[in-house]
């Protein structure tokens, strides 16, 4: 199929959506941006979050995994479940006696003005770099396999698709997200079927067989019990368990769109019914990513990692209609999580950082106009991280996604902990410096055990790069850190704070 064939599918696409929010969007006010008037379906919320908690880092970099790890990435899933349940009974019940708009805001009732803006901050670092690394992963894709054949330049396409987000995202705001999200997810869950169907068919297999292959070649292993694999399975279950409370239990992204819905009965049955769903679709994904790499041994394809599902489907291995379901899929993915991740980040710095809704000189117009201004100058930050990731070009984006986490939502994870589970009144002056202090030191103990892997990166060689190495095996005796590092270092926040805090008088 011809790549201009296939880019007038994506520009299809892009016009249902801006239909869609144009629809949704009219009388809309900053109210209707911010939280969606209170008043949002909770079964709309549920399936519209299912696409942006899998975005097309799942589509793409899980297959992918499948070839050198087999299924244990469910490991992680099985930890996000536990993590949904820890959201339902502690930190949306809180949310709600609030009556929150910015879930930040609770830091501000319970430390002061400087923890508030420090979480906003915080938050406003991760989702950047969360949502713009999943952003490269797509843009890029549709970048190699359509828009490179059309002479193209990348800049040109990151900018044109962030345009288009703008466009359908900077009026109506979460009040027209939970309607896209819904009918994006619908779509990239289609094209999972469609997919999965597709290469069976190729394969002469039915499901129950395929499984059955699957186990017959080791692809199915979901528990590592190597205690110093950075799969090790206690980590994975654990992370995935702390990065989904962090990730989504204290992102104003996930959580803006939650409280969106008018009571905490119906967003605890959102919630529930999202980490169900998740089980179900990445065990899919799982099985997709099986089945082409054993369709790729089988026509003896060199392709792994984030270019196995790209390459089949775009490669006319298959019907040239699977192409067309794959980047309608793909695309499927990147809107939920890039246009739920400007609206939230506009939100949470016009709220946290402008406090917009408490500035009685501003006229309602005079608001929304900052907070288009807002709104555009994320976008325009947005480019700059996807142009930087494009520089960096891992072949992993999955990996760079976790990683990232660990660093941005650890201080959240101590903040949001150490208000929960203690009494003590902090001096709330010094909690920014303890929220840096912290991923610094994490991210020290990360370069000394993995000392081959960074001096690699960087090109150090000799004596030095021969020293690093040896003290990383002398202090850490081939234990490697995974994604526990989300947990060390919010574990290292909470002691930071003990420490400059004192029992609050009663």
């Amino acid at each position: 199929m011809s790549p201009q064939l296939l880019f007038s599918f994506v520009l299809s696409y892009f016009a249902l959506l801006l239909i869609v929010a144009w629809r949704t969007s009219r009388n809309s006010n900053n109210e209707s941006f911010f939280i969606g008037n209170k008043n949002s379906n909770w079964v709309l919320v549920a399936f519209g979050m299912v696409g942006t908690s899998l975005s097309g880092v799942t589509f793409v970099s899980v297959p992918g995994t499948v070839g050198a790890s087999g299924f244990q990435y469910y490991q992680v899933v099985i930890g996000y479940f536990l993590g949904y349940v820890a959201i339902m009974f502690v930190l949306l019940p809180l949310y709600y006696k609030l009556n929150l708009t910015s879930i930040y805001n609770y830091l501000q009732q319970r430390f002061g003005r400087v923890s508030y803006r420090t979480g906003a901050i915080f938050f406003i670092i991760s989702r950047t770099l969360g949502a713009t690394a999943r952003m490269f992963l797509v843009v890029n894709i549709l970048q190699l396999f359509i828009l490179d054949k059309m002479g193209v330049s990348f800049w040109v396409t990151a900018a044109v698709i962030l345009l288009l987000i703008l466009l359908y995202t900077v009026e109506g705001g979460v009040k027209t997200i939970v309607y896209t999200d819904t009918l994006q997810t619908s779509f990239m869950l289609l094209g999972l079927v469609v997919c999965i169907s597709a290469i069976l068919g190729q394969m002469n297999l039915g499901f129950g067989e395929a499984v059955q292959k699957l186990g017959e070649a080791d692809l199915t292993r979901v528990f590592n019990f190597d205690v110093n694999a950075t799969s090790f399975f206690l980590k994975q279950v654990l992370g995935g368990a702390f990065i989904t409370i962090a990730m989504t239990g204290l992102d104003q992204e996930m959580m803006q769109k939650n409280i969106s819905v008018k009571t905490l009965t119906d967003s605890r049955k959102n919630m529930f019914t999202l980490a169900t769903v998740l089980l179900v679709v990445n065990f899919l994904f799982l099985v997709m990513g099986g089945l082409l790499h054993l369709y790729a041994q089988e026509k003896g394809l060199d392709l792994k990692g984030d270019d196995l599902f790209p390459g089949i489907a775009l490669g006319g291995y298959l019907s040239p209609i699977i192409g067309v379901v794959f980047i309608i899929g793909l695309i499927s993915a990147l809107f939920p999580s890039a246009d739920g991740a400007l609206t939230a980040l506009t939100s949470s710095f016009c709220i946290d950082l402008l406090d917009i809704k408490n500035r009685n000189d501003w006229s309602e117009e005079e608001k929304k106009k900052r907070r288009w201004t807002v709104h555009i100058s994320f976008a325009v930050l947005f480019f700059i991280c996807v142009m930087v990731f494009k520089w960096i070009d891992d072949k992993s984006i999955i990996d760079v996604i976790l990683k990232l986490a660990g660093y941005t939502y650890g201080p959240l994870l101590g903040l949001f902990s150490f208000g929960i589970f203690t009494r003590r009144k902090v001096k709330d002056a010094m909690v920014l410096w303890i929220c840096l202090a912290s991923p610094l030191l994490i991210l020290s103990l990360d370069f000394i055990n993995n000392a081959e892997w960074f001096t690699g990166k960087m090109g150090l060689t000799g004596s030095l790069a021969e020293g690093l190495k040896t003290l990383s095996q002398n202090t850490f005796h081939g234990f490697k850190l995974g994604i526990e590092i989300l947990i060390l270092n919010g574990m290292l926040t909470f002691a930071g704070l003990w420490m400059i805090s004192q029992k609050e008088e009663v």
